[in-house]
């Protein structure tokens, strides 16, 4: 499922069209023989020089800095840029694109500055571009960091600005109803699979130049290139869900480069788990999350009155469920859009009291409520072109980064099964990830994650009911990476940790960012506030 974006609307790793959050992973991979690693390792080290070749010369061009484009919605004085980096690395001087960048001074003094912090939101898919904006909104927990860093934001390759690419027509991606998630029948796997096929193929037919090179190792490359177009000989970097896996392979490809890192909400980087595993990993974590906010639910019941059990909350929503199922809610709002908005609330704590909010009116015979909220709003082309875009990304990074199981029967018989106990979310990822059983290009190998020779020692930030990237992700990428620092924040699951008020994390953000400092031990902290209605 892809990381959500704060759209307004929840969009995460889900069935084509439907929002939901995954990082998947390859199933059973044949051991490669020796002369395909050869070739692999070759590939890589032209790669390496390619990378390379177009840093060094990223470094000379530096970016023309302007103010950015009206339509764009920055704000001054953030500023606006393009960086330049070759579609295929193993090609430096073959076709190049653009990658649009943009950034906010330091706040404090000349003397303050330690360079830039570059940001990676997730997905695959995300737009980094608003993080200059936590400056100009003086987002609170950001005020100490910004003193020091040039904020840095940038749309990675395929995304946004930067060469985008598309699998479908955006009007019809986000057209509503879709059809149930949950097969009935037979014929009902058949009809998703058809989709899935036709939505592999169309990426082909729309992005098929783009397709082989929409890579997480190659992203990587990308953010060495606007290292050296910064001016930077070191990479400070920060990445949420998506962004971890992304910081995990640059850590690799590149360890000498790195000057800090923070990763927060971690994808877990095992070859095995990238993507098809990852994926469901995320269906068992969703369906703990999910119950966790029925609980808060339940415990709310004089402001919310669904219900002072788990159980009665689940019951309404099963009854809220078949309604739709029956006669989409203001014709549009089916089981697959409700997914797509309920889904919110186990990926983000933030979304606890607005979507129970939607959930209370709808019981209490508001309608429209609900309609406003999971609806496709057709008038807004821009907003899906948007969404179209990042489920493309989301789609061609995961297909193209790993070898996918293609067999129609084992993606059944793991789904069927993880169903019957975890039934909020599993058949909806499965048919958001199941173009890659069909995947028009070549899929590689994924990185082998570890720590490489001048690693400084990373900051990673988890909370242990994740749902998006479950914890355990978190746990195999400290033991990859020596010298890294866990917290862990316990009894929570908010998904993007760094940017909620906990003053035990936001306080060792701070210290490590501003100094390198690192505790001397992993550290748990406890959890920040549960939402208040």
């Amino acid at each position: 499922m892809r990381h959500l974006r704060s759209t307004g609307r929840a969009a995460a790793f889900g069935s084509a069209g439907v929002l939901v959050t995954a990082t998947l992973i390859a199933g059973a991979v044949v051991a490669p023989t020796a002369s395909a690693s050869a070739d692999s390792r070759h590939g890589q080290d032209r790669e390496a020089r390619g990378a390379a070749i177009a840093a060094a010369r990223a470094e000379k061009a530096g970016i023309d800095w302007q103010d950015c484009p009206a339509d764009w919605g920055l704000e001054k004085p953030i500023q606006c840029g393009w960086v330049t980096v070759p579609m295929d690395y193993a090609k430096p001087y073959g076709k190049q694109i653009k990658l649009a960048v943009d950034r906010i001074g330091n706040t404090g003094t000349k003397s303050e500055r330690q360079g830039a912090l570059i940001y990676n939101p997730g997905g695959p898919g995300g737009s980094g571009l608003r993080f200059p904006r936590r400056v100009t909104t003086k987002a609170p927990v950001w005020v100490n960091t910004s003193k020091a860093y040039d904020f840095v934001g940038f749309d990675p390759r395929g995304v946004g600005k930067s060469a985008p690419i598309s699998c479908m027509d955006p009007q019809e991606f986000v057209k509503a109803p879709k059809a149930d998630p949950v097969p009935d029948s037979e014929a009902d796997k058949k009809a998703q699979r058809k989709l899935a096929r036709e939505y592999a193929e169309g990426c082909a037919e729309r992005s098929g130049e783009m397709l082989p090179h929409m890579t997480t190792p190659n992203t990587a490359r990308d953010l060495d290139v606007i290292r050296a177009a910064l001016g930077e000989k070191k990479l400070n970097y920060l990445g949420v869900s998506y962004g971890t896996y992304l910081g995990a392979v640059y850590g690799t490809l590149f360890p000498k480069h790195v000057r800090r890192m923070v990763v927060d909400s971690v994808v877990n980087p095992s070859r095995e788990k990238i993507w098809y595993e990852a994926n469901l990993d995320q269906d068992v974590a969703f369906e703990m999350r999910w119950k966790d906010w029925q609980d808060w639910v339940a415990a709310n019941d004089a402001v919310f009155h669904l219900g002072t059990t788990r159980a009665a909350v689940q019951a309404k929503w099963l009854e809220l469920r078949a309604t739709a199922k029956k006669n989409p809610i203001g014709g549009v709002v089916g089981p697959a859009e409700l997914i797509g908005f309920f889904q919110g609330a186990p990926y983000y704590d933030s979304s606890w009291i607005p979507v129970a909010t939607v959930f209370s009116k709808y019981f209490a015979g508001d309608t429209q409520a609900l309609v406003d909220a999971a609806a496709p709003d057709l008038s807004d082309t821009a907003g899906n072109a948007t969404s179209e875009n990042g489920n493309a990304v989301y789609t061609a990074v995961e297909c193209t980064d790993a070898k996918w199981p293609t067999s129609w029967k084992k993606w059944d018989r793991d789904n069927t099964r993880l169903h019957k106990d975890y039934p909020f979310l599993t058949w909806a990822n499965a048919w958001m990830n199941l173009p890659c059983a069909t995947w028009p290009v070549k899929q590689q190998t994924p990185v082998d994650v570890r720590t490489g020779k001048g690693l400084p020692g990373v900051l990673i930030v988890q909370s242990e009911r994740d749902a998006a990237t479950p914890y355990a992700g978190a746990v195999e990428l400290h033991q990859r990476f020596k010298g890294s620092r866990l917290i862990t924040e316990k009894n929570a699951g908010s998904h993007g940790v760094t940017s909620l008020v906990n003053p035990c994390i936001n306080e060792r953000v701070d210290a490590y960012l501003l100094s390198g400092k690192l505790d001397a031990a992993d550290v748990t902290c406890a959890p920040h506030a549960t939402p208040k209605p």
